[in-house]
């Protein structure tokens, strides 16, 4: 079955995760939720919507995945202080597969020291990160850069889900 992997930890944004997850699944991908510990209900900024972290990076492989989900709200923060996350995320993103991430996602990538020379775009409050990381930043609402797609906020959602989906069918 075609895999797609999910970042995700303590107080994601809903919308974030909700809507590109749904999409993914009706496009028949299976989801796996990686984060700090295996079996942790992690719940959304509101403190609502729990999802099951399934897997944790030390018991997958990046090469398990057909793409890598990141979604943003507080949760890039809190997953970039984990080493096996941010290594797990950089060993998937030097394979050159689909890494779709909005929002605040970036952050992690800014930890992984894998954005220079990249172009994306991101929520305002991150912007200088991003440069600071050697990443060009544009201001639209989805940015394709090779395999990497971004999107600002969840008012870009239906453009960051159709960008994403026409990657995966390619």
């Amino acid at each position: 079955m075609k895999k797609i992997g999910v970042l995700i930890g303590k107080l994601y944004e809903e919308s974030e995760y909700s809507q590109p997850a749904q999409a993914y699944r009706d496009a028949g991908y299976e989801l796996v939720h990686i984060g700090k510990e295996k079996g942790e209900k992690v719940v959304d900024k509101n403190r609502e919507n729990p999802v099951t972290i399934d897997e944790v990076p030390e018991n997958v492989s990046p090469e398990d995945f057909d793409a890598l989900l990141i979604p943003g709200g507080f949760s890039p923060d809190v997953l970039r202080s984990d080493d096996k996350i941010v290594d797990f995320l950089r060993n998937y993103f030097t394979l050159g597969k689909p890494l779709f991430t909005i929002c605040h996602g970036p952050q992690l990538l800014v930890t992984a020291e894998v954005l220079k020379g990249r172009t994306l775009t991101c929520y305002k409050s991150i912007i200088v990160d991003v440069k600071n990381a050697g990443a060009n930043y544009v201001d639209r609402e989805v940015v394709v850069d090779r395999n990497l797609i971004t999107s600002r906020t969840p008012k870009d959602l239906p453009a960051f889900i159709d960008a994403s989906l026409k990657m995966l069918k390619e």
